[in-house]
């Protein structure tokens, strides 16, 4: 009886399949009564709405009913129908539903397309509502946040605190296909720093496809030739058990040297990343690179793009991998362990070629710099929606299992069920979990096409039948559901995590590479966590601050800089049209006048205060037609002509090298290889104790050949901010000492007339710039010659603000060695001094030049 009586208990106790309102009603009659009285002795019988919260409808307006009407009479009620029907087949639907209908497929491939042709995002609608939009480089793209322009202070406390993340879809892959052999040797003309040119163990870690590397891309031809944009490759990693096996049958066969041979002639895939700005052109030249491989060698080498195939998800922050950790989930098929995050990174290629896979890591100092971490994720909208701030540190490893089961004992304790029926509910869950099979495709079959994700309504409807089933209710309006298989391949989606670093070693975020019909899935269970979005301006905002180069604003070597500026200079004068000619701000030079830098080399470098007109027409390029000329308009200006930059900036250490032995310039104060030298910078200081203050060996330069340039990072002795577009110019040894000496004479030690401000440029009617020399001698005494200009300026409310510029090499050695010659040994630095002026402004400030190439081998990553 006791056994019967248990049976009856746990009979009693499972809800019943189907619901009696009626009699539901009835057994909380008593409930309701007694809340019904407790709000009426609140209101006090009282249940008419207040009149001030009342609001007005458009019942009170009747020209619609009016309007509906005088249609109804005009036609009548026989002819109406066919009006209607007439107008239906002529008249186009809305814009309003064409256009939503439009943004809400989610193809396969490709971007969608306005009536002009310009492309949008995938994300292109939920930017479109928060942030400005502005067509570039072919794209309509988020260029930041509503408002002023302002909000940098509180950017930079989102990266140090929390999380951002940026959509980088417009940046596009090229796919080369061939053999390995074939595809280095057109890396090695296309490329600088060239892949041979890294040290053996990461040449094989890139090689392995255990890691990415970043490189200038030039177009075939003479060495250092017109540059295209900073561009990041990776190979496709190889299968262990094929390099194995291929190395044992070839080894067998010819011996070492065959097998070395035969084991760089496997057929592999690379993907090379560029900019939208300058795809066009680098998909160019990578085509005729592989023409000319293809004509020397004739082997078949495939080039294609991956245009609308991939996106890129940029997550920046100091707690972007906890955000990945929770939304990328791996599959039951890639790890043994579902309670734990799966990693794969590559670690160093051993001489053999192979590489070790780490899993199970749960460290992310653990990870390799620059490694590429391919993953088969479910899809995150599965997941519970939860903040990055309310989920302690200690759940950060929670999977799909921990969080489901988290989420049905709290529901089970709400509704009453007993704890007999969680085991029901954990196989519904399991269910949900495993209704989908694994998707065998990886990332680089993104040529092959790539099953886009469940619709978002069948996922409802899904979610809410598994609701249903938990309930053990019934619902009468659901259809027949999907089976397994209809489903099979929307489940997972293939991922690629590159980890950013830059050359120093410091952490700028996560790159997620991901099938583009699957982007804005991720990008909505991103931000549905809390983490902000950024649009271009602020992503160069935190480029500047971590002092790493922004594309394309600061190469200025590249087509694709001109162009960025040609836009902005044409904002910028609509802009000024719009205020009146009495108000209107001084008028700018944009982009700055690289040319000019040349005549101030000349006059450094002799010792001449101002040039006469004839060395100053030769000093610049005169033995080539394609260089910029130099000559004088008048008595006071020289005028440069040409192109807006055409010189050469040194990006690797090697190409500084390569060009001071073009110039004859080995004694100069440069020091471009101690970043891999065991020297350290001060002893180099100490060994450069007795210079020459001869100016014999200044003029052994050759001024005949192009000016080179180097970034600088510019740090203020003092005060001051420096504005991008800002002049860096050559300061007299008697202007350092107006900073650095305790007494402090004045807050502004130096500034120039501001009648010379306004003429210190001219712009001519070909558009081009002059600079104007002054001619009134106190005017004179306050002008100092441009070496550089400021390309990124300082980030407001940084606490190391540094910006960004470009100054001539020989000028930097120059002033370097004039420095020195004035100062003890203990009191050098490795900054140079130089005095840099706002363009709108008459005051110079002193700021401390680092060159950056003298803290690292190459200059090629950016952000």
């Amino acid at each position: 009886m006791a056994s019967d009586g248990s049976k009856r208990s746990q009979v009693s106790s499972v809800p019943p399949r189907k619901l009696n309102v009626q009699k539901f009603a009835e057994a909380r009659a008593s409930e309701m009564e007694s809340l019904h009285s407790i709000v009426s002795n609140r209101l006090d019988n009282n249940f008419r709405s207040r009149r001030n919260k009342r609001r007005r409808t458009s019942a009170y307006n009747n020209q619609i009913t009016g309007t509906r009407s005088k249609k109804w009479r005009k036609f009548g009620a026989t002819d109406k129908a066919n009006a209607l029907d007439g107008e239906k087949d002529q008249k186009k639907v809305p814009r309003r539903i064409r256009r939503s209908i439009e943004l809400k497929k989610n193809p396969e491939s490709g971007f969608p397309v306005s009536g002009d042709g310009t492309k949008r995002l995938r994300t292109h609608v939920w930017h479109a509502k928060r942030f400005t939009m502005r067509k570039l480089w072919g794209f309509y793209l988020p260029l930041g946040l509503q408002g002023r322009g302002r909000g940098s202070r509180a950017l930079l406390k989102w990266v140090k605190e929390g999380v951002v993340v940026h959509d980088a879809s417009y940046y596009n892959a090229v796919q080369l296909e061939g053999p390995e052999d074939s595809l280095l040797s057109i890396l090695q003309m296309v490329l600088v720093p060239s892949p041979s040119a890294e040290s053996r163990d990461s040449f094989h870690s890139v090689l392995s496809g255990a890691v990415y590397e970043s490189a200038m891309l030039y177009h075939v031809g003479v060495p250092f030739s017109q540059p295209i944009a900073p561009v990041t490759y990776m190979w496709k990693p190889l299968d262990m058990q094929d390099r194995e096996e291929d190395g044992n049958f070839n080894t067998s066969v010819g011996g070492n040297g065959s097998c070395e041979t035969e084991c760089h002639s496997h057929y592999r895939q690379l993907w090379l990343w560029i900019h939208a700005s300058a795809f066009g052109e680098g998909f160019g030249a990578l085509k005729l690179a592989c023409q000319k491989q293809v004509n020397e060698t004739g082997t078949l080498i495939n080039c294609f793009s991956l245009e609308g195939q991939l996106a890129k998800l940029e997550v920046i922050g100091s707690k972007a991998f906890q955000l990945l950790q929770k939304i990328l989930q791996p599959v039951n098929s890639t790890s043994k362990n579902s309670r734990q995050l799966k990693k794969c990174s590559m670690l160093e290629a051993q001489d053999d070629s192979q590489t070790k896979i780490c899993s199970t890591l749960e460290n992310e100092e653990q990870i390799s710099s620059r490694a590429i971490l391919p993953l088969t994720v479910n899809d995150p909208r599965v997941f519970p929606d939860k903040r990055i701030e309310d989920v302690p540190e200690s759940a950060s490893t929670l999977t799909l299992n921990d969080e489901l089961d988290h989420e049905m004992k709290k529901q089970v304790a709400l509704l009453g069920i007993s704890e007999k029926r969680e085991e029901l509910l954990s196989s519904s869950c399991s269910k949900f979990e495993g209704s989908g099979i694994v998707n065998d495709k990886s990332s680089w079959d993104a040529s092959c096409g790539i099953s886009p994700p469940m619709e978002e309504n069948e996922l409802c409807m899904e979610k809410h039948q598994m609701r249903m089933d938990y309930l053990c209710l019934d619902d009468p309006k659901s259809g027949k559901r999907k089976t397994s298989n209809e489903v099979q391949c929307l489940r997972s989606c293939p991922v690629l995590l590159l980890r950013n670093n830059d050359k120093r070693g410091s952490l700028m975020g996560w790159s997620i590479i991901l099938p583009i019909c699957w982007a804005r899935v991720f990008w909505i269970s991103i931000v549905s966590k809390g983490v902000r979005a950024i649009g271009l301006r602020e992503k160069h905002w935190i480029a500047c601050n971590i002092g790493s180069p922004y594309f394309p604003s600061d190469f200025p070597e590249c087509n694709a800089y001109s162009c960025s500026m040609g836009i902005e200079a044409a904002a910028a004068d609509e802009k000024a049209e719009l205020r009146p000619a009495n108000i209107r701000h001084l008028r700018i030079p944009i982009p700055p006048p690289w040319n000019i830098v040349g005549v101030s080399l000349k006059n450094v470098a002799t010792g001449e205060q101002y040039t006469e007109i004839s060395s100053a027409k030769n000093m610049v390029d005169d033995n080539s037609s394609s260089h910029a000329g130099c000559g004088r308009r008048d008595m006071a200006s020289l005028v440069c002509q040409g192109n807006p930059f055409d010189r050469i900036v040194a990006r690797t250490s090697s190409m500084l090298t390569y060009f001071m032995n073009e110039i004859h310039g080995d004694h100069l104060l440069l020091f471009p290889h101690v970043a891999s030298q065991k020297m350290s910078f001060v002893e180099l200081m100490k060994k450069q104790s007795n210079l020459d203050h001869s100016q014999n060996m200044i003029k052994q330069i050759n001024y005949n050949k192009k000016l080179c340039f180097l970034r600088v990072l510019l740090h203020a002795y003092k005060n001051g901010v420096f504005e991008e577009g800002a002049i860096v110019c050559v300061p007299q040894l008697t202007d350092i000492p107006l900073w650095t000496s305790s007494s402090g004479i004045n807050e502004i030690q130096l500034q120039m007339p501001q009648s010379s401000v306004r003429s210190y440029f001219k712009e001519l009617p070909s558009g081009n710039w002059e600079l104007q020399i002054p001619e009134d001698p106190a005017s004179r005494a306050s002008h100092r010659w441009p070496i550089g200009f400021v390309t990124t300026g300082f980030v407001r409310g940084s606490k190391k603000p540094v910006a960004q510029a470009f100054c001539e090499a020989v000028l930097l050695a120059l002033l370097r060695e004039e420095q020195w010659n004035e100062m003890p040994e203990k009191q050098r630095r490795k900054e140079i001094y130089v005095l840099v002026r706002n363009l709108r402004s008459s005051a110079y400030r002193l700021a401390l030049a680092t060159i950056v190439l003298e803290q690292q081998e190459d200059d090629v990553n950016f952000l």
